[in-house]
C-alpha cells in the first residue's frame, strides 16, 4: 500500500501544480502573448530538462534508444503545447477552479477510454457503470461552478 499511497501523492503534487503553471501561464499571456507564453514556458522547461540530464547526469542517460520508441509516443511535445495554450486561455474565461474541474473531468473519462481499450501498452481495466456516474457527477460539477452569484 506504501507505493501506491506515494502514487497518489505525487498525482496530488501533479494537480496543484498544474492549477498554479495554468495561471502563470495565463498571466505571462497577458503579457506577452498565449502562442509567445506557451513558446517561452517550453524553453525554460527544455532548458532546465537540458541541465538535469546532460550536466547532473539524472535520469536513465538513455537517450540513445529514442529511436526504438513508437512513433506515437513523441506526440506527448505536440499535445503538451495544446495543454499550456488551451489551460492559458480558458482560465481568465472561467477561471482557475473551473478550468481546472474541466481538466480533471475530461482526464478522467479519457484515461477511463485509455484503461477500457488498454491502449498504448496498458494493462486493460474494463469500464464500470461506477466510473461513468462518478464521472458524470465530476462533470456535473464543473458545471454548477460555471454559475456565480
Amino acid at each position: 500500500m506504501g507505493g501506491k499511497l506515494l502514487a497518489l501523492v505525487i498525482a496530488a503534487v501533479s494537480g496543484l501544480t498544474m492549477a498554479l503553471q495554468g495561471t502563470l501561464n495565463s498571466a505571462l499571456g497577458k503579457v506577452v502573448g498565449l502562442l509567445e507564453a506557451t513558446f517561452i514556458v517550453h524553453i525554460v522547461g527544455a532548458v532546465i530538462l537540458a541541465g538535469m540530464v546532460f550536466v547532473f547526469r539524472m535520469g536513465t542517460c538513455d537517450l540513445a534508444k529514442w529511436c526504438s520508441a513508437p512513433w506515437y509516443t513523441y506526440l506527448g511535445g505536440v499535445l503538451s503545447i495544446v495543454i499550456v495554450y488551451a489551460v492559458a486561455k480558458s482560465i481568465p474565461i472561467v477561471g482557475v477552479a473551473v478550468a481546472t474541474t474541466a481538466i480533471v473531468v475530461s482526464q478522467i473519462f479519457t484515461a477511463s477510454l485509455i484503461d477500457h481499450l488498454g491502449l498504448f501498452g496498458l494493462n486493460r481495466i474494463p469500464f464500470t457503470w461506477h466510473r461513468v456516474i462518478g464521472g458524470f457527477f465530476m462533470a456535473g460539477g464543473a458545471w454548477l461552478m460555471l454559475f456565480r452569484e
